[in-house]
């Protein structure tokens, strides 16, 4: 087999959207000699303060994403709530969109999502949709507790609702959506998974999630999860199957339950870089960016053996304050070896929004968990004016 020479720059990537997942991918394409051009509507968006070019326009925009399509050779994304129907149409005029904008279609209302592992054989949690004859009676006979999901728009913890008695069924979302039994006393896992065009898949490590119960986003996250060997190959396993069943290149993050009866069932999917891939970066021999630029750019994929164990965990705004961002605390988190830090750049602090993460490497979960409680001691990402 002869390797044919590649022109430099190697490709033009077109990313939709301008958050921090786009701004984590713009060293890998400086690294492989990528032109990364951003679509936000934010000017000096995160990703756009070191893109190699942005364009300011709404991610629905079809005149912004038409330009995109045009500087790029391939496109991909930063977030999935984005012109799904616009992308297909570019899609079948011959633009290399990755994922396939069908995908991220049936992605973004989550209950055609959950219709889609239960078609396609993919173990999840029972649901039935709600109706507006849907009554309290039909959801006690569904079984309390159960979750309320919006069919779309649900991001970070919004559009979910627990239902446990009469009084929250009142107080339920007025949206179009479904409810899905509640998994008490379960554990959170995901996996990330990158998948060529040519078939070639890897699977990262399994991680185990915990989650902010006010803020119902990620708190912080363990790698790989405390679970024994068997699970973390069967979730890996369960990963790769609904990667499959979607029949497009990507890199996919996969959201499970691991039910206290040792049952594994899909949670949801994102199909792009994910939160719970950031210790990636330092941890992993191959981060998750840089196989989503091989997968856009179809070369081979990286390893995902992880280095050592892993914690990587959530900045987001003190409550009390909001403004331009203050960080406090860095000088002590310097000092702290194999500790890694990233700020997104955001220009705008509020209660509970991501402004950045920090991933620790060590090697074992108990020593890292005792380091993450020392950091969140002195660390504290906040505005510059109490609310």
């Amino acid at each position: 087999m002869t390797n044919m020479p590649k022109e430099l720059p190697l490709a033009r990537l077109g990313v939709v959207g301008g958050g921090q997942l786009a701004r984590m991918l713009a060293p890998v394409c400086n690294n492989l000699d990528v032109q990364m051009t951003i679509l936000d509507p934010l000017y000096n968006s995160p990703a756009g303060k070191v893109a190699f070019d942005q364009i300011e326009g709404e991610l629905n925009d079809p005149a912004a994403l038409q330009l995109l399509c045009e500087r790029s050779d391939i496109v991909t994304f930063d977030l999935e709530n984005v012109g799904a129907e616009i992308l297909v149409a570019l899609a079948d005029q011959g633009i290399e969109i990755v994922p396939a904008p069908a995908v991220i279609r049936l992605i973004q209302n989550k209950f055609d999502q959950k219709c889609h592992y239960r078609d396609s054989g993919i173990s999840t949690a029972e649901f039935t949709d709600v109706t507006a004859e849907s009554s309290f009676s039909d959801v006690e006979a569904f079984g309390l507790p159960c979750v309320q999901k919006t069919h779309t728009g649900g991001y970070d913890g919004r559009g979910v609702h627990i239902i446990r008695s009469r009084e929250d069924w009142e107080n339920r979302l007025e949206t179009p959506s479904f409810i899905e039994k509640f998994i008490a006393n379960g554990t959170e896992l995901a996996v990330m998974v990158a998948h060529r065009a040519s078939g070639e898949m890897v699977a990262y490590d399994p991680v185990e999630m915990v989650v902010d119960p006010e803020l119902n986003l990620l708190d912080y996250l363990v790698a790989p999860a405390r679970v024994n060997a068997n699970v973390l190959k069967l979730a890996q396993e369960l990963a790769k199957k609904t990667v499959e069943s979607f029949a497009t290149p990507g890199l996919f993050g996969v959201e499970l339950f691991l039910t206290d009866s040792g049952d594994l069932l899909v949670n949801e999917v994102a199909p792009r870089a994910h939160n719970s891939g950031h210790h990636t970066i330092e941890a992993c021999m191959t981060s998750q960016f840089e196989n989503q630029l091989r997968v856009c750019l179809d070369l081979p994929l990286g390893k995902t053996d992880l280095r050592g164990y892993a914690l990587t965990a959530n900045l987001v705004g003190e409550a009390g304050y909001d403004g331009l961002p203050v960080i406090e605390g860095l000088d002590e988190f310097a000092k702290i070896a194999n500790s890694h830090i990233h700020l997104y750049g955001k220009d705008e602090c509020r209660p509970g929004r991501k402004m950045g993460h920090f991933t620790l490497v060590g090697d074992d979960h108990d020593e890292l968990i005792r380091r993450l409680a020392s950091i969140r001691d002195v660390l504290i990402v906040r505005g510059d004016t109490p609310q």
